[in-house]
């Protein structure tokens, strides 16, 4: 298996194949509107401007697991971001990061790249994993790890 096997869906219920961002870098991160760490959204949106045009994408995957700090519906999510963080970048629908509901995006990643003491738990909202233009899980990043502190290895691997 690898991330080109994989898909989510849109918001709206559209089906999205991975295999679409073949050839591109991608940071995945599990985003949570009500979470204290949300500003992270305007960082993550710079990335995205910044880099979109080099070969990243950034896909924003809500999950409303932790204490439910996402409250939205699919629907209403977009907006909310639009409008608090000027988000333009790809969310999905909600899903569940950890437990036996856990999106097959995070059983893949938290499968290749282990985290710390909690092992391959997502720990909190914001945890960031970023993949190289081959579609190899290339470093996961805690939750208070800023997006800005992620842009080195970003240039690195777009070259």
């Amino acid at each position: 298996m690898n991330i080109y096997d994989l898909s989510y869906r849109k918001p709206s219920g559209e089906e999205v194949s991975m295999e679409s961002y073949k050839g591109k870098v991608i940071l995945i991160v599990n985003t949570a509107t009500k979470c204290g760490l949300a500003p992270q959204f305007d960082g993550l949106e710079k990335l995205h401007e910044q880099y979109k045009e080099k070969g990243l994408v950034v896909i924003g995957i809500p999950s409303a697991q932790f204490f439910n700090q996402e409250p939205e519906t699919n629907e209403t999510m977009t907006e909310v971001c639009k409008i608090n963080h000027g988000v333009t970048f790809q969310l999905t629908e909600k899903i569940d990061v950890n437990g036996k509901n856990t999106h097959p995006i995070f059983v893949y990643l938290k499968g290749e790249l282990k985290g710390g003491f909690l092992g391959n738990r997502i720990k909190w909202n914001f945890t960031k994993f970023l993949v190289d233009s081959d579609g190899k899980p290339f470093k996961r990043y805690s939750p208070n790890t800023e997006p800005i502190k992620i842009e080195s290895d970003i240039a690195k691997l777009i070259g």
